[in-house]
């Protein structure tokens, strides 16, 4: 039993069964998440019989490590080979006072969108907590390692849809936000989706971290070809999702808009846009378009990106471009494709290669 699979609560109740008591499960944590121990042995507050136990019947595994790659701005991807053969990337962004770790929550994504290189490997299955809190556990092992600055922020921006894999996504944002493990406030662990509405709503009973919305077009027309989710959902109907989860008060929903050239970067794109976002409580965050093989999208010039921001801004709209990073490693946004076997068969329907080994 890999007890990454475990948040507090689950472990707790394991430990009950085995006839422990249960605040065991808050020493395990501590142990674990805290002090980055796997092996039971050096868990010293735990008595001999029950690390023997342990032992027995447990472990604590992590990712094996395929490719560890390093960018010039100092950003860091990982390649995670999963026990059935797959793989996907993690990617650590390190800034002046803090870094963030981009994580997957699925073994490609379902989504299809046609300007992510992730969507158009295709999809294999949804990942187990212990692989989305793995990646976690073992970039901070070797970030201590390394000595270098620690993960204070998580986004579930990697490799698929995390409200299509919700139980276990649940899992790993417990064990991040729990005080015996990585104690992250609701501010520093943001999931991105692309608007899959019952899992908004079912997000709002049971949730309160930071919210990012992949939105990419003002209109339902454009969206329907960019992200074809939107035919099953309207734009209308996820923001008022967004907006009921966000609830009244200061917090802000976070609207990323991937600029590609010639598609929805003109200034009408920007006028609608600021009309579409008039009543929502969101600020925007423009994304130069991340190129990969075989894409027919281009990047926006960083004039129009400008001229673009401008028009938001005026309307009163708190806009800002991201800045790329990690794109000579490609692990900037969209760009991240690992390693598995595509159960949609799309690489085959479209001729594409497997693009995601680092050897």
């Amino acid at each position: 039993m890999n007890l990454l699979n475990f948040d507090r609560p689950a472990l707790a109740e394991w430990f009950a069964a085995r006839g422990e008591k249960p605040f065991r499960a808050q020493q395990l944590l501590k142990w674990i998440y805290q002090q980055n121990v796997s092996e039971f042995d050096e868990m010293t507050n735990l008595s001999k019989k029950l690390r023997d136990s342990l032992k027995q019947d447990a472990e604590v595994r992590g990712l094996r490590v395929a490719a560890d790659q390093k960018s010039a701005d100092g950003s860091r991807k990982w390649l995670f080979e999963l026990d059935d053969g797959n793989s996907i990337e993690s990617v650590y962004i390190p800034e002046a006072e803090r870094a963030t770790l981009c994580i997957s929550s699925q073994v490609g994504c379902a989504l299809n969108c046609s300007f992510c290189s992730t969507a158009q490997q295709g999809f294999n299955r949804n990942l187990t907590a212990a692989e989305i809190i793995g990646q976690l556990w073992t970039a901070s092992r070797l970030l201590a390692m390394d000595d270098i600055l620690p993960v204070s922020n998580v986004v579930f921006m990697g490799m698929g849809e995390p409200l299509l894999n919700f139980d276990n996504v649940m899992v790993a944002v417990s064990l991040m936000q729990d005080d015996f493990s990585y104690a992250l406030s609701k501010r520093r662990v943001t999931l991105s989706t692309a608007g899959v509405v019952p899992g908004l709503k079912r997000l709002a009973e049971e949730s309160d971290i930071s919210l990012a919305l992949s939105l990419h077009a003002p209109d339902d027309e454009l969206r329907n070809k960019l992200v074809p989710l939107n035919i099953k959902y309207h734009i209308d109907e996820v923001l008022q999702a967004c907006k009921e989860y966000v609830g009244e008060g200061r917090r802000r929903i976070t609207i990323e808009y991937v600029m590609l050239d010639g598609v929805n970067d003109s200034d009408r794109h920007a006028r609608a846009l600021a009309k579409r976002l008039r009543k929502v409580p969101s600020k925007v965050n423009l994304i130069p378009f991340n190129p990969f093989p075989r894409t027919r999208y281009r990047r926006s010039s960083e004039q129009q990106i400008e001229r673009f921001r401008n028009i938001l801004h005026n309307a009163g709209i708190v806009t800002i471009t991201r800045r790329t990073r990690g794109d000579d490693i490609d692990a900037a946004c969209g760009q991240l494709a690992g390693d598995f076997t595509d159960r949609t068969r799309r690489r085959e329907r479209m001729g594409i290669e497997v693009t995601g080994d680092l050897s």
